[in-house]
């Protein structure tokens, strides 16, 4: 953090400098929350090359996560909530054109290297880290109160040592000084002795029982503070990471962050040195023994027992603490881990929770995929795969943001090395990637081996949607680590459990999670009609694999379109809040029902596979209550012409006196039109005298279809049955036609000569001007 921290020490004229090179494109608060390691990027090579710019990007929104978590561990709601919104606007602006933000950074060190070389002052280099954090829970508070008083044990123990070492080291020159002289000899004889000699004995006697006693006492607390240690290592091992690793299961599926390490290095670090120390003084009453020894001796009968266990806690500590950090992703989706597609890179972090600087770069790490054999591989029925990439690293502590021990695979490639006659489906097929290692360390060696969370591995990219639901419903339902044979027979989830999961896939990209009115509504495409959908079951079949009732595609095809349509097309509104989405038509029918006339909500197609969004609003002038809707819901084709802002604003019907108007004119609940959809507008289009032949690019399009106030004398059921009525979700495209001005008055005039009467009323859905129609 050398460059940041100096850049802070400057005087005020330089500090005003540096304060206009960060805008909402690079917020200065990340460039403060991640210093070390956004100096550590090669960014200008990045904004050269869109690949490694495609990597940095995946990694730095790695590295706000990690940061968020620490956040999270602190409490500090303000740095959470900067950093969640300086993420999704990251994503929003520069997932598909991440060269850009590169160059931006690159620029931005670029300057800051500028104003150090030409201040007058500056300070010394430094570092500065980020507070540990607080524990924050009555159980972690237990659990640090024990690592000190195992720390404070281990510290008494060496005191101790060093009393036995002193009173042996008495005892063994007071025994030597009497066996040279040979008064020793002479008792053993039987001889009689003086009385100085019989005294000197006599102390040497009480010499040995005083240092029997502290033999034995040591041993005792020795297996005391072993037992200790073993428990405070059950709470690290099998509670704390094993929280932590569920936390990152759910972080991998959309849910919270909360997936920082540093505590647990901290815990974890502190309990194995302690361990290394108790070890040392263990060796020393080997010594010791060797030295003095006597019959009885509680060293001899109570060293090799001691020796074993703190062996074999240090090495299940060892093992324990190699994780995987980061799960295996490909840089294009950083969204959706877990899934990885022959041939294209991906990238993956392992972590030692154990700091010792003398490990650093002593640790290859060696990555392998399914690493059990062909014939399992075959027997369970799945294809095998191999590393095309570089699969092997050394563990570093320069990589990482904190000085850990850590190794970051950047260009892992899959490619198929066996194909077998499978069970599952390509999409269901789980494999475990696997990093081996060898530590030595004083004088122990020991093999460390992880595992990935399992993956799918893809050929083709359409793939994706089926191998998401997957990683979604594993990792939902199941906490086991190696459970590659999952889908042979899914459990089955419960509706809670799928709507928070649901709830997440919008959470984690968007400002907003799902409502319980919405994943209501989702409910009830899932599971039918019922009063509580708390505890109802739901199948893999029914959540991805089979058809919804009345329509040629399944649910999860149906809800991942959508996802897409709002991270890509409809984002601003929906953090706005301005989209209802998942309603039903009774729902709707009810809340707009007592609203004023041109009162409109927006929300999902549920007959469109692709994903789709259309208005419905309180209809105007009709003889009773009724809904209208957009003739065609607006898909992604459609809204990547013209935004769907643009599209509410200048949505316009005819009514029967010939004159263009607005149905849309309050966002439920009462928001006007204007102030709700006018900011996302680009400016107004061209006049139309300017505009050229309907048929290019710069025609106004508009969309025809009947006025309502046609049919007002037919019962809506009549017009719903028949698929006239407007709003009907009949699929009929024939009413809907784009055209010019020019083509417009001419079919009106044409249809008003052949058929006088109510069909003069024509409904316009939309006017696209030229640079409205360009692509956004």
């Amino acid at each position: 953090m050398a460059q940041w921290n100096q850049l802070q020490q400057l005087e005020t004229r330089y500090l005003e400098q540096l304060y206009h090179l960060y805008s909402d494109s690079f917020p200065m608060e990340l460039r403060q929350f991640l210093a070390p390691w956004i100096e550590s990027q090669d960014w200008a090579y990045a904004a050269n090359k869109e690949s490694h710019a495609t990597l940095v990007f995946h990694n730095l929104l790695g590295e706000i996560d990690q940061q968020y978590s620490r956040f999270l561990q602190e409490n500090n709601v303000l740095y959470q909530h900067n950093l969640r919104r300086i993420k999704q606007h990251l994503q929003s602006k520069y997932l598909e054109k991440p060269m850009e933000i590169a160059r931006i950074v690159a620029r931005c060190l670029w300057e800051e290297q500028r104003l150090l070389q030409t201040a007058t002052t500056a300070a010394q280099d430094g570092t500065a880290s980020h507070p540990s954090g607080t524990v924050v829970t009555e159980k972690q508070q237990i659990l640090e109160h024990n690592l000190q008083d195992i720390r404070k044990r281990v510290q008494d123990m060496e005191q101790k040592m060093k009393m036995l070492e002193n009173l042996q080291d008495d005892f063994d020159f007071n025994y030597k000084t009497l066996k040279s002289q040979g008064e020793l000899s002479q008792d053993m004889n039987g001889n009689s002795q003086a009385a100085a000699t019989r005294q000197k004995m006599s102390q040497l006697e009480q010499m040995l029982s005083a240092l029997d006693q502290l033999r034995r006492q040591i041993v005792t607390e020795m297996a005391g503070l072993l037992s200790a240690m073993d428990f405070v290592q059950k709470n690290l091992t099998d509670d704390e990471l094993a929280d932590w690793k569920r936390r990152q299961q759910i972080a991998c599926i959309g849910g919270p962050p909360n997936i920082c390490l540093d505590r647990l290095e901290t815990w974890i670090t502190s309990l194995a040195e302690s361990q290394l120390q108790i070890r040392q003084q263990i060796k020393k009453l080997e010594e010791l023994q060797q030295k003095v020894s006597y019959k009885g001796d509680p060293i001899i009968q109570h060293r090799p027992a001691l020796e074993e266990k703190i062996v074999d806690l240090f090495r299940n500590l060892m093992k324990s603490a190699f994780v995987v950090e980061r799960q295996p992703c490909m840089p294009m989706h950083p969204d959706r881990p877990l899934v990885i597609k022959t041939g294209v890179q991906f990238t993956n972090k392992v972590r030692l929770l154990v700091k010792f600087p003398e490990l650093n770069y002593q640790l290859k790490i060696k990555v392998i995929i399914d690493k059990e054999s062909g014939d399992v591989a075959a027997i369970r029925g799945s294809r095998k795969f191999n590393i095309l990439g570089t699969n092997t690293k050394v563990m570093n502590m320069e990589e990482s943001n904190n000085g850990s021990l850590s190794a970051e695979f950047k260009h892992l490639v899959s490619g198929c090395l066996l194909v077998s006659i499978a069970s599952l489906i390509v999409t269901e097929e789980l494999h475990l990637i696997t990093f081996e290692t060898e530590v030595y360390h004083q004088g122990l060696k020991i093999d460390l081996e992880t595992h990935s969370l399992p993956v799918v591995v893809i050929s083709n990219i359409c793939q994706m949607p089926n191998a998401w639901a997957s990683i979604l419903w594993y990792n939902m339902l199941t906490n086991h680590p190696k459970n590659v044979n999952f889908f042979t027979k899914p459990p089955v989830g419960t509706w809670d459990q799928v709507a928070e999961v649901l709830s997440w896939q919008f959470s984690s990209t968007t400002k907003r999670g799902l409502t319980i009115e919405q994943l209501t509504t989702l409910a009830e495409k899932l599971l039918g009609p019922c009063v509580n959908y708390s505890g109802c079951q739901i199948t893999w079949a029914k959540f991805c694999k089979e058809n919804m009732v009345g329509k040629g595609f399944s649910f999860w095809v149906w809800l991942d379109n959508i996802i897409d349509l709002v991270k890509k097309y409809i984002l601003a509104l929906w953090n706005e809040g301005y989209i209802l989405g998942f309603i039903s038509k009774e729902r709707e029918r009810a809340i707009l029902s007592p609203k004023p006339p041109g009162t409109f909500l927006l929300r999902f197609s549920e007959s469109s596979k692709e994903g789709a969004c259309w208005a419905g609003w309180r209809s105007v002038g009709l003889s009773r209550f009724s809904i209208v809707h957009v003739n065609l819901p607006y898909t992604k084709q459609q809204l990547n012409s013209m935004s769907f802002a643009e599209i509410i604003m200048g949505y316009k019907i005819m009514d029967a006196t010939n004159i263009l108007v607005s149905p849309l004119v309050y966002l439920f609940p009462e928001i006007p039109k204007e102030d709700a959809f006018g900011k996302y507008c680009r400016p107004e289009a061209a006049p139309e005298a300017e505009l050229g032949d309907p048929c290019s690019s710069e025609s106004i399009l508009t969309c025809l279809r009947r006025c309502p106030s046609v049919f007002m004398d037919f019962p809506d059921s009549e017009l719903l049955g028949n698929g006239i009525f407007p709003g009907t979700n009949s699929g009929n495209t024939s009413d809907l036609f784009p055209m010019s001005p020019r083509t417009l008055d001419s079919l009106m005039h044409n249809e008003a000569e052949a058929n006088p009467g109510p069909l003069d009323s024509l409904t316009l859905d939309m006017e696209l001007s030229s640079d409205v129609a360009s692509p956004m």
